[in-house]
């Protein structure tokens, strides 16, 4: 498999960065990593590096290729959830730091994601969105029950306020894990911060990433993302992730290219890929 992988992580108009990623590269597969420490409570960085840690720690213990990446993301996100509350407890005095965490794995031309919180996972295809995480926040929620349009849900003032994350209560947090989806030549997996997603819109992601490489698109994107949110922009965070080619290369699994190739997709087989998609989803997305 050759792939791109592009990162940024600013730290906005704040006084400390507590997001967190990682892509961790192995012959068997790549994990992708991004946590965004809770700003509320004391100790979101500990909490975000915490669950780098872990999955770090874990993949060492059990290498990709995973037989079960569904229950394996699942236990990866409770585990550092139980992590950080021992890290918490060992301060003086004590705090309860909490972060989101959104995971993907890709591995034998699938991906699976999990997530936690309000960090998102987008699966762009040809430029378009074939799939986002849903966020576990109280406006998400109130969206989905049918309770809020979407125009005042973008700009609503509790919009930040999540219903959902890891660490920061003794209660194990629900987390949401995807189905297996088959990739192909061209996709790119996009994991962010909400300080990178909110201020921006989902086609305009689309439309920077799929024309420059994945580190300039995603500075790009991160720029106006500060821009668009100052004087009070948050950390903002992102990584990217392209696929150049599904074919397996002896003894390059962890090739990186900077080879910027552009699918021959038409937008109408696209469109087709799409409604695959939401018809697949139905059930989660309606949660």
């Amino acid at each position: 498999m050759q792939y791109e992988i592009g990162r940024t992580s600013r730290l906005g108009n704040r006084k400390i960065n507590q997001d967190r990623l990682a892509s961790i590269e192995t012959e068997g597969g790549v994990m992708l990593v991004l946590a965004d420490g809770l700003g509320g409570t004391a100790g979101g960085e500990l909490a975000s590096q915490a669950l780098i840690d872990t999955v770090n720690e874990e993949l060492e213990r059990h290498p990709l290729p995973i037989a079960h990446p569904e229950s394996f993301l699942e236990a990866l996100i409770l585990q550092a959830h139980y992590a950080i509350q021992e890290i918490g407890k060992a301060q003086v005095p004590s705090i309860e730091p909490g972060t989101t965490a959104v995971l993907c794995l890709i591995q034998q031309g699938m991906v699976w994601w999990a997530h936690c919180g309000d960090s998102r996972c987008y699966l762009f295809r040809n430029g378009l969105p074939l799939y986002r995480t849903k966020d576990h926040s109280y406006v998400e929620q109130l969206y989905q029950q049918g309770q809020l349009s979407m125009e005042k849900r973008d700009g609503h003032p509790m919009r930040n306020l999540v219903t959902q994350c890891i660490g920061l209560s003794n209660i194990s947090p629900e987390v949401t894990v995807s189905k297996g989806t088959a990739l192909v030549e061209g996709d790119i997996l996009l994991l962010c911060s909400d300080g990178f997603w909110e201020p921006l819109d989902d086609a305009q992601m689309g439309a920077i990433i799929e024309q420059d490489s994945l580190n300039n698109a995603i500075s790009k994107l991160a720029e106006r993302a500060e821009q668009a949110s100052y004087p009070k922009s948050d950390n903002t965070s992102a990584l990217a992730m392209k696929i150049i080619s599904l074919q397996l290369i002896k003894n390059k699994a962890n090739h990186q290219t900077e080879v910027h190739t552009r699918s021959e997709e038409s937008l109408t087989g696209a469109i087709f890929e799409i409604e695959n998609a939401i018809e697949q989803y139905e059930d989660e997305m309606k949660k």
